[in-house]
């Protein structure tokens, strides 16, 4: 009789329990309808697109906790707007002693923890928008912390985190098998998934078991064409710093402002481009192993010598933006060439100097190929937006974004890539050249900024869920 009480007891108050649950978890729901959480395992500042969804959550009337790294120092329209809450999570360094799959697994602990203890301590929120990769281990803390306190997960596919690593370790180590696994079943506990390819999205389908929909990136409204004066502003401020900007002579009048590239007349103050002028031509990368950059400076060097050899060709200023694992590899390498009519820089610009050096640029290269074979260059629609032609190296699924003889061209290797290099820049500036002419097909294309993307397939996505 005693047991069966006492059994009787534990089921009512296992009941209870549970009832208290559903309820605090509906009045955390109640309370959290307006408010999103987005995690990015990463540095926020290098994110550009959960920066978008974070602005575009804000000017929908939802008010947004942003949990990441702040490592680089995001737009200042996210810092200045006082609906967005940035919360830095705790990056941890490397140990310095332990074989590599234990300094890891001490890392996914660490994060595991510090991550959930991080988002339960926030206000609730009706959606959790988590980045991937990195997925491993957020994928299921952010399940988790959503199952406690009645948040929607949202998993943003930007790629797959096992095939980054299968770069570094190769595809068959334990790690990287583990991680696909990993992947795979915790992908599948989202409410819902977006991806940024239809090539991902059928990826997803196929070999996942998980239903997406295709979000393509999209440039800021900030991603423009520069007008001349703001160029000339931004050379001389880069001047201060990188050689490559500075005037290679000095003005008639010591009261002319002049870069390598604009001038500004003393007296009426207008800015023209120089006579003569180099090319300028940039890139961005985040350094790591799915960009060869040893292409691109092959092809510098094959420009080089066509100069040499008399082809009527202009000098070429060389930007190459970003920061990343591999920078200091490839600035050696750099260094090592004896350019004569190239100067190649590897500045890392301020967030609101990046769209105005775009807007700048004469040509955008990309060498970005991505580890899956699905993802797509954000630095290429952001360059589209600013109407910068492209030379992009081709991978599976840039058809989705780069047209080949419409907006830009795709090389294959170095070789192709000069040679593109040497038609794009055959009398430069010719205002009736390849060149103008995919800008002119940029200009008209009349393509969607993030805003008004986000709005037509994003917001109703999540109103319904």
């Amino acid at each position: 009789m005693a047991a069966s009480c006492v059994a009787l007891l534990a089921v009512a108050a296992s009941l209870l329990l549970l009832l208290l649950l559903v309820s605090w978890k509906r009045w955390r729901q109640g309370r959290g309808k307006w408010h999103v959480i987005i995690v990015v395992l990463g540095d926020v500042g290098r994110s550009p697109r959960m920066q978008y969804h974070a602005l575009s959550f804000v000017k929908s009337g939802f008010s947004v906790t942003l949990l990441g790294f702040c490592n680089s120092r995001p737009y200042d329209e996210l810092l200045q707007n006082n609906r967005i809450q940035i919360v830095s999570l705790t990056e941890l360094q490397k140990l310095p002693v332990g074989p590599y799959i234990f300094q890891y697994g001490v890392k996914v602990v660490f994060q595991s923890v510090h991550l959930l203890w991080k988002l339960i301590c926030r206000e609730p929120a009706a959606y959790i928008f988590l980045q991937n990769p990195p997925g491993l281990p957020a994928i299921a803390v952010c399940w988790l912390v959503g199952c406690l306190c009645g948040s929607k997960l949202v998993i943003d596919w930007h790629n797959y985190g096992y095939s980054i690593m299968g770069l570094v370790h190769g595809p068959s180590h334990c790690l990287v098998v583990l991680a696909k696994w990993y992947e795979k079943l915790c992908g599948r506990l989202s409410h819902l998934n977006l991806c940024v390819t239809n090539s991902m999205r059928e990826d997803l389908a196929e070999n996942w078991g998980i239903k997406a929909v295709t979000v393509y990136d999209k440039p800021a409204s900030f991603f423009k064409e520069t007008p001349l004066d703001l160029q000339h502003q931004l050379f001389m401020k880069l001047g201060r710093t990188y050689s490559a900007f500075k005037a290679r002579s000095e003005p008639l009048d010591p009261a002319t402002e002049r870069s390598a590239f604009t001038e500004q007349d003393a007296q009426s103050g207008v800015v023209t481009h120089l006579r003569g002028r180099p090319a300028l031509l940039v890139s961005s990368t985040s350094w790591t192993e799915d960009e060869d950059f040893s292409i691109l400076l092959a092809a510098l060097e094959k420009f080089e010598q066509l100069i040499l050899d008399g082809e009527s060709l202009p000098s070429l200023v060389c930007v190459i933006t970003g920061k990343g694992p591999l920078k200091e590899y490839y600035s050696g390498l750099i260094s090592q060439k004896c350019f004569q009519h190239i100067q190649v820089c590897t500045p890392w610009l301020e967030a609101e100097d990046y769209p105005l050096l775009l807007g700048s640029a004469d040509l955008g290269v990309c060498l970005h190929k991505s580890s899956s074979g699905l993802d797509l260059p954000m630095k290429v629609v952001d360059m589209f937006g600013c109407c910068l032609p492209v030379c992009a190296v081709n991978f599976r699924c840039l058809h989705e974004l780069v047209k080949h003889e419409e907006n830009g061209l795709v090389f294959e290797d170095s070789e192709e890539l000069a040679a593109q290099l040497q038609m794009l820049f055959s009398k430069f500036p010719d205002p009736a050249g390849k060149l103008n002419q995919f800008r002119k097909n940029l200009r008209e294309s009349e393509q969607l900024h993030w805003d008004e993307s986000w709005k037509h397939m994003v917001l109703p996505l999540v109103m319904d869920t």
